[in-house]
């Protein structure tokens, strides 16, 4: 119920960015603070019985939910980036994309060996930028608790490409 309630507040924008795609847009849930705190609430209520002790946000929706779930938990928030945005030593990623490749960077850092992390972003698609993430924080030494989304196109199935024990979306379309 509560998932068809939210769903409500993400507008579809048909043939974006090229034909026969439906795009979720996840402003108009932003730019409604019943909408939005109700997506974050639903989030505090998915992570209340996981061991966090810093939220990662992935460049740049995974900043908005991100950022409100650490203020609210009272834990730290740090960054997942695009290669070259950070300042100071990082590590970093490489993954492919349909055409190519991309790399996403991490401060070196970002936190200690065995901390409990939470990794968000606002959509789950074919896997590969949360794929990357999850091996970047491994890399580093810590242990994924959770990811978790705002949205989830489980048509894609990016969730078979996840090496997350605890992998949560409170929105799924499934078609």
């Amino acid at each position: 119920m509560r998932m068809t309630e939210l769903s409500k507040y993400i507008r579809t924008v048909n043939d974006f960015p090229k034909p026969g795609i439906g795009f979720k847009d996840i402003t108009t849930l932003t730019k409604d603070p019943i909408g939005f705190k109700l997506s974050i609430d639903m989030m505090l209520e998915k992570l209340a019985n996981v061991d966090v002790e810093l939220i990662l946000g992935i460049e740049s929706r995974g900043f908005i939910f991100g950022a409100a779930l650490a203020d609210r938990m009272g834990v730290g928030l740090d960054l997942i980036r695009k290669k070259g945005k950070l300042p100071g030593a990082t590590a970093s990623e490489t993954y492919d994309l349909e055409y190519g490749t991309d790399s996403i960077e991490i401060h070196a850092d970002s936190f200690e060996k065995g901390s409990k992390i939470v990794i968000v972003d606002d959509l789950l698609a074919t896997g590969g930028t949360m794929a990357a993430s999850i091996n970047l924080v491994k890399k580093l030494g810590g242990e994924i608790s959770c990811v978790l989304f705002l949205i989830e196109l489980g048509f894609l199935k990016g969730r078979e490409k996840l090496s997350a024990d605890k992998i949560i979306s409170l929105i799924n379309y499934a078609e």
